[in-house]
């Protein structure tokens, strides 16, 4: 990921951490934290996903490993995550990377379709 694509986030999680307890409830503050740190924490897993799926030719094992990472962060934003239709979402982009991860293993080709949906998922829960 581009550094300014991730300065970007930062600081406008940063900024929204700032602004949000001074005009909403706690728990729709919590809810945008939430949202907000999964955003930043997994941005650059799935950057690091596509790019290993768009040079597999090169380095097959990379795809693997990059699924490993985004599994990996997903665990712990799961286990921290306090909003239920936030974890929900967690869950079910975990479920999606396993899969995709099965296939990899399997040797054959996923379909990343159902790991898009399910992060676009993901991104209705902490919008929605």
């Amino acid at each position: 990921m581009p550094l300014s694509i991730h300065r970007s986030a930062t600081l406008s999680v940063a900024a929204l951490a700032l602004l949000l307890p001074l005009g909403v409830g706690c728990s729709a503050a919590q809810k945008a934290l939430d949202c907000g740190n999964t955003a930043v924490r997994i941005s650059t897993d799935f950057a690091n996903v596509s790019s290993a799926f768009g040079n597999a030719a090169d380095d097959p094992q990379a795809a693997g490993q990059a699924l490993q990472k985004l599994k990996t962060d997903l665990d712990e934003l799961g286990r921290n995550s306090s909003d239920t239709d936030v974890s929900k979402a967690i869950t079910d982009l975990q479920t999606q990377v396993e899969k995709t991860q099965q296939a990899i293993d399997a040797k054959q080709i996923p379909d990343l379709k159902p790991l898009g949906d399910a992060a676009s998922n993901l991104t209705k829960a902490c919008t929605g």
